[in-house]
């Protein structure tokens, strides 16, 4: 609200300096007493956070130092502004709660005119900080959608060309979230949170490199011959390929990274029989250990020219057990595992997104 008061927590073990400070900003402020460190320390961790502390130096038990460092050290008070109250004039002793983080120091005996001025200033630093990180958050999530629009641009370019998998990108990047979701949970060391999100945010440029394959062999309405195949594995190498020109370009960039990976190894396999350049176990990035399994799936249960769609439990019994195309040994087992303890979400998203 815009014309809710300021909170100033004032921290002083002296009765005499607490009423000066309550006297001076009682009518602009509104004002939180804590009479030693401990008391300060506590009501930040219960209560709502104040605008600025007024923090006394010399106190029996913990001093201001320590409350200071503890109070800067912690990700949920660290942002608070702090103005140390103290009759220590030497120069040293200003410089060390400087050192611990303060902003400001007032002195003793309290000069009103100082100490409303030094607050007001204090404040409208905080204002002025928190309107620069809200402007951040505003053009960080602009950037983000800005990014992943283009991306969603881009997979759908690819998409143009292969007509057969109009939901095939969403369902694919819905996949992999699930995947990584649990491999997360049987290994939280594997992916973190943000690693997760760029997967997802990544997965739908995997075919990109398809735009490069001819026609009279993306759109063949029977089975490749062996030397059509091996141009259409190239597509793997002409997606990563176009990724990294554009890193070259734009500068390096975490989710085009991830991309590149995924377009350039989600057709290699754990028994390293894969393409295109048979990379075996871990050496093949763990975001296209979690394609593969996306896209193999995906294949399976969608119709083609020259085959029909299986059904969730037929293409679930293929990629578990194979059937002369599809082999267990291609997959990370850790993967495999957690792909079939979910394989009902990849159902969900699949009829989700039905073509």
């Amino acid at each position: 609200m815009a014309n809710q008061k300021k909170q100033i927590l004032i921290v002083d073990d002296t009765p005499a300096n607490i009423d000066t400070l309550l006297a001076v900003l009682g009518d602009e402020y509104d004002l939180r007493i804590a009479i030693d460190g401990e008391m300060a320390l506590h009501s930040l961790q219960q209560d709502e956070l104040p605008d600025l502390i007024l923090l006394d130096i010399m106190m029996p038990g913990m001093d201001g130092y320590e409350v200071c460092k503890r109070l800067k050290s912690s990700v949920r008070t660290r942002g608070i502004g702090i103005i140390f109250l103290t009759a220590l004039s030497e120069s040293s002793e200003q410089e060390k709660g400087l050192s611990l983080g303060a902003e400001d120091y007032i002195t003793k005996p309290f000069d009103p005119a100082i100490i409303r001025a030094r607050v007001r200033t204090q404040l409208e630093l905080k204002r002025y900080r928190d309107h620069l990180e809200e402007q951040v958050v505003l053009r960080t999530e602009a950037l983000a959608h800005a990014q992943e629009a283009t991306i969603a641009s881009m997979a759908i370019m690819a998409e143009y060309r292969d007509p057969e998998t109009g939901g095939h990108i969403q369902r694919t990047k819905s996949y992999v979230r699930a995947l990584a979701a649990a491999l997360r949970e049987e290994d939280s060391l594997l992916l973190t949170d943000k690693q997760q999100e760029l997967l997802f945010q990544a997965a739908p440029l995997h075919d990109i490199g398809k735009v490069a394959i001819p026609d009279a062999i993306l759109l063949k309405p029977v089975r490749l011959t062996a030397e059509e195949f091996s141009i259409m594995e190239k597509h793997t190498l002409f997606g990563s390929e176009a990724i990294r020109r554009t890193e070259t370009i734009y500068g390096q960039n975490e989710l085009l990274c991830v991309a590149a990976e995924i377009a350039e190894f989600h057709h290699e396999k754990w028994d390293g029989s894969g393409y295109p350049h048979g990379r075996k176990g871990r050496a093949i990035p763990i975001c296209a250990r979690l394609m593969t399994i996306a896209d193999v799936y995906d294949a399976l249960i969608s119709k083609r020219p020259y085959k029909e769609a299986l059904s969730h439990e037929e293409a679930v019994k293929t990629i578990l057990e194979g059937d002369g195309y599809t082999s267990p040994e291609h997959f990370d087992p850790q993967v495999l595992t957690c792909f079939e303890q979910i394989h009902l979400q990849f159902h969900q998203i699949a009829l989700e997104f039905a073509d």
